[in-house]
């Protein structure tokens, strides 16, 4: 006899159960009025300049002929990550998640492969030009896991509406950066939805969605930004072997493991 999905829920969550918040409208505006106050703090708050040094990463060796070479390659495990996440979505089956799960979960993985593209062309010629580009393909992403977050705890609709949001956000953000050089709506936009992905962790996955560890995936996130600030330090450390930030892609890309964790979960229960 098959066990009911909710036995994959996080050891950690609350025990509020998240089919019951489904019909609970002050979520839902306790999650648009965060995302409209993000908007507001945007608009409001002073300009935030990119500092002069950014571009100046620690690991600055060629190999081949390819500049930044640690930097660029690294970005592999983000199409790994991406193409895995495909192929653990065809596995699942086509009729064994709901369309607003599958779409979300391809969101996810397409932006996986957007970033590893922008942040590779980034990293071959380090500027501002090639940034924009970095920051859009994150944007996919950005958009794909808070729309899963908001689906396997809320419900379907709230997660369109949330994805369709960060996607429209995210890329006017980085346009404005490019444009003006205000940084902050791009900073607002990336830890906001973090911000918002915590607190969501702190939820028990709703009945029948798609059990998606969001503690691991704000842990490994929290992992990357250290890794990342701390670029020429790892560098020093590891006897100038890799850096920070060629460490941060593949953390980053590793972030996608809960997801595609709770694909296989999915699979395995309907095989029981």
């Amino acid at each position: 006899m098959s066990q009911p999905l909710t036995d994959f829920s996080d050891s950690t969550v609350l025990s509020v159960h998240a089919s019951d918040t489904a019909g609970r409208p002050e979520l839902r505006l306790a999650l648009f009025g965060s995302m409209a106050l993000l908007f507001a703090l945007a608009l409001l708050l002073p300009s935030m300049v990119q500092p002069d040094h950014y571009h100046a990463f620690a690991d600055q060796r060629s190999w081949m002929g390819l500049h930044c070479a640690g930097d660029v390659l690294s970005n592999l495990g983000f199409v790994v990550a991406g193409l895995a996440g495909f192929a653990a979505l065809w596995r699942a089956g086509a009729h064994s998640l709901s369309g607003t799960a599958r779409a979300l979960c391809a969101l996810f993985f397409a932006g996986l492969l957007c970033s590893g593209a922008g942040s590779a062309f980034y990293h071959w010629a380090p500027q501002n030009a090639s940034l924009l580009w970095d920051r859009l393909g994150m944007s996919v992403a950005f958009a794909g896991l808070l729309g899963l977050a908001v689906q396997t705890r809320m419900d379907d609709s709230s997660a369109r509406v949330a994805a369709a949001l960060m996607l429209l956000a995210a890329p006017i953000s980085a346009l404005v950066w490019a444009q003006t050089g205000n940084l902050l709506p791009w900073v607002l936009a990336q830890a906001g939805g973090m911000l918002i992905i915590f607190a969501l962790a702190l939820m028990a996955p709703r009945r029948n969605a798609l059990p998606v560890a969001l503690g691991w995936v704000i842990g490994l996130y929290a992992v990357a930004k250290l890794l990342e600030m701390s670029d020429s330090v790892v560098f020093e450390w590891t006897g100038y072997a890799v850096s920070g930030h060629s460490l941060k892609h593949w953390v980053a890309a590793v972030a996608a493991w809960p997801v595609l964790s709770a694909l296989t979960q999915w699979r395995c229960s309907l095989k029981q």
